[in-house]
């Protein structure tokens, strides 16, 4: 009798560990992931990913969001183990801003910001004194700057580089006004309402709208563009074995063949 109930007892705490060990906490174990993203294209290529990380026995389960604050509060407060929808810069802001512990777990993809016009078919057509609406988020306001002086609109203050902010613009011909107070995620709506006379979106807000930004927009972000988007996991994360797994999955043939396919351009999948 004795040896009966020692070798229940011998299962009962075997099972117990095992449960602890696949127990998920703060959105991450061995054998779960929990990662917040983007509709698209960010959850998209997650879902992808999904049956090619279950066969190296780990479960991905995705919550997307709509903007670009709480993935990473729900970061910081153990909602979710990783996060995927931004890049380094906007992190390394937000991290400033709100003293968040994030670390970069490995760049996946770039999402290259377009001009859009319901007005004008080239930036060189925009009038004098035109208005151009960007994004409130002051972290892509360099990149944004920065396709405007590639197209030869305006001149910044040399050195700014992707730091530039408007009150760093030093030529301004056309006298171009900015509207830099709306929401990204707003931006397609000001864009289809006709507001001001070009809009600057990310491709993430402007595929989830139906714009094709290698055909819709009248300038483009080259494919060289520094502003990767990433995994983002908090500090001390970078190297469990469910984070390793789905980078690694994320730079995969499988997944990058998969972005080349579907996105056609709009999103350019990076491998570092």
């Amino acid at each position: 009798m004795k040896k009966i109930v020692t070798v229940l007892l011998i299962a009962v705490v075997a099972a117990a560990l095992a449960a602890c060990g696949n127990k998920t906490e703060g959105g991450i174990s061995d054998k779960k992931i929990i990662v917040g993203a983007s509709n698209v294209p960010h959850a998209e290529i997650l879902e992808e990913a999904k049956p090619l990380l279950k066969k190296k026995g780990i479960e991905l389960e995705i919550k997307t969001f709509q903007d670009y604050v709480l993935p990473n509060k729900s970061l910081a407060e153990k909602e979710i183990g990783a996060n995927y929808f931004q890049h380094v810069p906007y992190m390394e802001s937000q991290m400033k801003d709100h003293g968040y512990k994030f670390v970069n777990a490995g760049g996946i993809h770039i999402e290259p910001i377009g001009v859009y016009s319901k007005k004008y078919k080239s930036l060189k057509d925009l009038p004098q004194g035109a208005t151009i609406i960007m994004s409130n988020s002051v972290a892509d306001h360099g990149r944004m700057l920065a396709i405007l002086e590639k197209e030869g609109l305006i001149k910044v203050k040399k050195g700014a580089g992707y730091d530039a902010q408007i009150k760093d613009i030093v030529e301004n011909p056309k006298n171009i006004k900015f509207k830099a107070d709306v929401d990204a995620g707003m931006l397609p709506k000001a864009y289809k309402n006709g507001e001001g006379d070009a809009v600057m979106i990310n491709t993430n807000y402007a595929i989830d709208a139906g714009l094709n930004p290698q055909k819709d927009a009248i300038a483009i972000e080259g494919n060289d563009s520094p502003f990767v988007n990433i995994i983002a996991v908090r500090k001390g994360d970078e190297n469990k074995k469910a984070v390793k797994e789905l980078v690694n999955v994320l730079h995969s043939k499988e997944i990058q063949d998969f972005i080349k396919k579907k996105y056609k351009g709009a999103v350019v999948p990076v491998n570092k």
